[in-house]
């Protein structure tokens, strides 16, 4: 759903809307108002980058083996976490992909939570922001298969362990694979933007104890959806850097 609620979005449409309007056209692409171009999941999108980007020179500049920090804490055990699942899923081989896959956790997990902060609002929710992440999943594991076993090794896996069921296999897996990029999209979307209408009904109802129980289901369900994508991520490098299909 494309809306332009949130009040940051409010204000790039009426002071940068003519950046925006040329941004679109640079791929492309018009606007069905050009008073206001920006909304609400490009917006928060570059929030949700400049936040982590500030955070992370914050983290680099008071890195310490001695004394660490709050900060550093938290992002050795997310660190530790997401690396020990790689290595789970995708072997010694995971070492290799854990930027992608840090990458997708941390930005995920804060456009997850970014809409429990009145005036703001999940890019999640959004089905553009879930399909770039998950065409970009699609594209990385193909591309890292065809980078460690060749062309022909990787697209071999295709056919199947038996050649007399090839004409079959090969159909089923590309559908396969290319349903993959679509159930990310839809399990991320579908997940954020429920959880999302769900939490603003009640809090349009209630007050104090029943939203708390609804915003602290929020932010589970924020958590499970980024650990979900990244580990089918994991186990979809996993299956193309596989020497043996």
């Amino acid at each position: 759903m494309v809306t332009r609620d949130a009040f940051l979005t409010h204000l790039f449409n009426n002071y940068l809307a003519g950046p925006g309007n040329a941004l679109l056209h640079l791929f492309r692409q018009t606007s069905e108002n050009p008073n206001a171009p920006w909304t609400d999941f490009i917006v928060m999108q570059l929030l949700v980058m400049v936040l982590l980007i500030i955070t992370l020179f914050v983290l680099r500049s008071r890195l310490s083996v001695d004394k660490p920090g709050k900060l550093q804490h938290i992002f050795e055990v997310i660190y530790q976490f997401i690396n020990g699942e790689s290595n789970d899923q995708v072997g010694h081989d995971g070492h290799h992909h854990l930027t992608i896959f840090m990458t997708f956790f941390l930005f995920i997990l804060v456009a997850n939570l970014i809409g429990l902060i009145p005036g703001f609002v999940s890019p999640t929710q959004s089905h553009y922001v879930t399909a770039g992440c998950a065409l970009l999943a699609f594209v990385y594991y193909n591309i890292v298969g065809l980078k460690k076993n060749g062309l022909w090794k990787y697209t071999k896996h295709f056919f199947g362990p038996i050649p007399a069921l090839a004409p079959l296999m090969f159909p089923i897996e590309i559908i396969s694979h290319l349903a993959r990029p679509l159930s990310l999209t839809v399990r991320l979307f579908a997940n954020m933007y429920a959880g999302e209408k769900v939490m603003m009904t009640f809090l349009g109802l209630t007050y104090l104890v029943v939203p708390a129980v609804f915003m602290g289901l929020h932010v589970f369900v924020a958590l499970l959806q980024a650990y979900i994508f990244v580990l089918l991520t994991m186990i979809y490098v996993a299956g193309a850097v596989a020497e043996e299909h």
